[in-house]
């Protein structure tokens, strides 16, 4: 068994391995979006009502050409910003879409 030989070892050892998770999580590649990822809600009042299983959220996603669906439950709180690429999809407490719009 090999042991350190100096303190500076053993405290550059915990950075080390950090750092090499870090890398991990960096070197992944985000979604993949299909289009421009550009969201447009005109033909999504078909979900109104529907299960907000995955299925249905990934037909939303498809449909609306958005690169980023988030869904929101009903004690979820919202930032009130505006992204061209993002549909938000609105779940009441029966988990059933309430609403899917672009915002």
């Amino acid at each position: 068994m090999l042991l350190p030989t100096h303190r500076s070892s053993i405290r550059a050892m915990p950075i080390a391995l950090a750092a090499m998770a870090l890398s991990a999580c960096v070197s992944t590649p985000g979604p993949q979006v299909a289009g421009s990822g550009t969201c447009k809600d005109a033909s999504l009042g078909w979900a109104v009502g529907q299960p907000a299983d995955e299925a249905n959220l990934r037909r939303l996603s498809s449909e609306s050409g958005a690169g980023l669906v988030n869904p929101i439950g009903p004690t979820t709180a919202v930032k009130h910003d505006t992204r061209s690429d993002r549909l938000r999809v609105y779940i009441d407490a029966q988990n059933q879409i309430t609403a899917a719009r672009c915002e």
